[in-house]
């Protein structure tokens, strides 16, 4: 399979300073050209022994601090993190012939930030952060639904707590790559690279 990239180019001169509102104006682009969960991305971990994992989760939130997504605190993906704390991001908007690599450390979220996002979920999402062991064993997928209406009667009344087993991490950007597919396979691939003084630099990368 091969097809010619021919949407756009990337010019130093044409991106904003600050890459999050360059990354603000792209996820507006992925979200009016109707890309399916245009907040997907994919995770990249490791573990202690520096064996990577990768998966695709939802970008809840992003600010000049870094992008969050939430998951249960004994998931594989969240013991990586304990383990390594540190983390690869990858929105892969195709549609557009563009892809976003975001790198850095990664730090869990206090309760109170968690708290503000998980009491937002639709109700039956919440029960369901209570009725998954994510990443265990399961003998089938029946004693999933079953732990899922047990805990959906026992919720019946009243507000769905937070599991103190389930929180959010936020990978805070070292990196920052736009990728723009391109003619010939000569794609534009400009980095911003966040100095100790937290300012951006602006460089591009051979394709």
């Amino acid at each position: 399979m091969r097809r010619q990239y021919n949407l756009g180019a990337l010019r130093e001169e044409a991106m904003l300073a600050d890459p999050i509102e360059q990354f603000t104006a792209w996820f507006r682009d992925a979200i009016a050209a109707g890309v399916l969960e245009a907040n997907a991305m994919s995770l990249a971990t490791a573990d202690a022994r520096g064996r990577p994992l990768v998966r695709t989760v939802l970008l809840k939130n992003y600010d000049a601090r870094g992008f969050v997504f939430y998951t249960n605190l004994e998931s594989r993906k969240a013991r990586q993190l304990r383990d390594n704390p540190h983390a690869s991001l990858l929105f892969p908007w195709l549609l557009l012939e563009r892809q976003v690599v975001i790198s850095g450390p990664v730090e869990r979220l206090s309760a109170a930030e968690t708290l503000k996002y998980f009491v937002t979920r639709p109700r039956d999402s919440q029960i369901a952060a209570w009725a998954s062991k994510q990443s265990s064993p399961l003998s089938s997928r029946k004693v999933l639904e079953l732990e899922w209406q047990a805990l959906k009667r026992k919720f019946s009344a009243g507000e769905v707590p937070l599991p103190d087993f389930w929180g959010g991490f936020r990978v805070a950007p070292e990196e920052i790559e736009f990728w723009q597919g391109g003619p010939n396979r000569l794609h534009d691939r400009i980095l911003y690279t966040r100095a100790a003084s937290g300012a951006w630099s602006i460089g591009r990368l051979a394709p």
